[in-house]
């Protein structure tokens, strides 16, 4: 049992780049180290839900980085609050364990509104006429001011997109070391992203990606040595990949086919065309290796999957029950759930020719589009437009079967008696630093 609890979630984190983590290295030789499996889909938000509920999407309802939701037609990428969590997360547990022990919780996704005691997570204002104002939702309110005056804004223009780079990171983490020095949190949970940039742009073993290791390593001295200097004493630092990025050479188009097909709704105004996704028979929300195609009438479910199963790049083709297979037997799953092949990755365009592209789809707009899209982390100058070129992307994941480089979880005390551990296992091993276990399953 420990008095303090950290978690770090380091997307992109292979074992091998502990080589050049000299800070992180130093922490796993005081404990140990063991090979990481996340849970499909291996991707940001489902993952950061494995991390922290110690179930799976099936039961927390996380299925993507975005949802669909079917009566309204509307699609949301990236901006749900916490309530869109079907399952408990681990502060909530260890509250019930025992409501004195207190929770930071710092930048993953869908904590704006968690029960956690303390929070920051990016929340810009989107002003009326279409700009936004840099700001973080944080616990308490005023935080985020107290925040700003000493660090200055959150670099949001830093935390994805061309200008991404370590200071949105820096800042990550020296606000979570005010944090630590003004609240004593006994848990924190603290998402790094820098892995992520350079390894999608140039590929996870571009001369780039590794120094952003380096620079990430830096980062997680300062994190280490903050903490201390803030006097929580016997810290247990747990480390956690939430996935490891692969190279790629191919994308594929799953809109473009059922585009084909004649399933998409479009709207077309001044030669561009827009998706409607609620009035489209059939669209995919595309996701890294991952696409959940919706299906309006189950009659045609059958059929659409066919369009897929001879696809070059298309590994697996899953509707119904089989789903249950990669953890995405869930109502806001599509009816068809496809990953791709390991070499490739689903980019969301519609359109055959690049001048009916939408204006948004050359902008860093991460929120209009229908589906992840890596190639924002390019730009071309001076016309600071993003190409619609989607082959320039060098990395992507989301892939299921395991992995020669794996993810991994690195402790600072306390063994990790098994060779490999799965994301689900990492809420388990929070809860038994403070004396707690995790809750029965619950009967359907």
């Amino acid at each position: 049992m420990s008095q303090h609890v950290v978690l770090i979630s380091i997307p992109g984190l292979r074992r091998s780049d502990l080589d050049r983590m000299p800070h992180l290295s130093a922490m796993a030789n005081e404990g140990a180290v063991a090979a990481l499996k996340p849970t499909f889909p291996c991707m940001t938000c489902p993952v950061q839900a494995n991390l922290t509920t110690g179930v799976g999407p099936e039961q927390h309802g996380i299925i993507a980085n975005g949802f669909f939701d079917r009566q309204s037609g509307e699609v949301e990428m990236w901006t749900a609050w916490n309530s869109c969590f079907q399952a408990p997360q681990v502060w909530e547990l260890l509250h019930q364990h025992d409501p004195a022990i207190t929770s930071a919780v710092w930048f993953p996704l869908h904590s704006k509104g968690a029960k956690a005691d303390f929070i920051c997570t990016p929340a810009p204002i989107h002003n009326p006429d279409g700009s936004e104002s840099l700001w973080c939702y944080t616990k308490p309110t005023e935080l985020y001011g107290e925040l700003r005056d000493e660090l200055g804004h959150f670099p949001l223009m830093n935390f994805w997109g061309p200008m991404a780079n370590i200071k949105s990171t820096e800042w990550i983490i020296k606000s979570a070391v005010l944090a630590a020095q003004r609240f004593q949190p006994r848990f924190s949970y603290i998402y790094v992203p820098h892995l992520d940039y350079a390894a999608q742009k140039n590929g996870p073993n571009s001369p780039e990606a590794m120094q952003a290791v380096v620079d990430l390593d830096q980062t997680l001295g300062e994190l280490f040595a903050g903490y201390q200097a803030a006097g929580l004493t016997d810290i247990h630092w747990l480390v956690a990949s939430e996935y490891a990025i692969q190279e790629v050479t191919a994308v594929a188009y799953p809109n473009r086919l059922l585009q084909q097909a004649g399933l998409l709704a479009i709207r077309e105004e001044g030669g561009k065309q827009t998706l409607v996704p609620g009035e489209s028979p059939a669209w995919a929300l595309v996701d890294h290796q991952l696409a959940h195609v919706f299906v309006q009438d189950p009659d045609d479910v059958d059929w659409v999957a066919d369009l897929f199963r001879d696809h070059p790049l298309v590994k697996h083709v899953l509707i119904g029950a089989d789903r249950a297979k990669y953890s995405l037997n869930h109502p806001r799953s599509g009816e068809v759930v496809l990953i791709a092949k390991p070499n490739a990755w689903f980019a969301y365009y519609w359109w055959e020719n690049d001048q009916q592209a939408p204006d948004f789809a050359q902008t860093v707009d991460i929120h209009r589009k229908p589906g992840y899209d890596p190639v924002e982390l390019f730009i071309e100058m001076p016309a600071r437009k993003i190409p619609l070129d989607a082959s320039l992307v060098r990395g992507s994941h989301g892939y299921p079967e395991e992995e020669a480089d794996s993810p991994c979880v690195l402790v600072s005390s306390a063994p990790l008696p098994k060779p490999e551990y799965r994301d689900l296992d990492v809420t388990p091993l929070i809860l038994e630093q403070f004396g707690a276990k995790m809750p029965q399953a619950r009967t359907p």
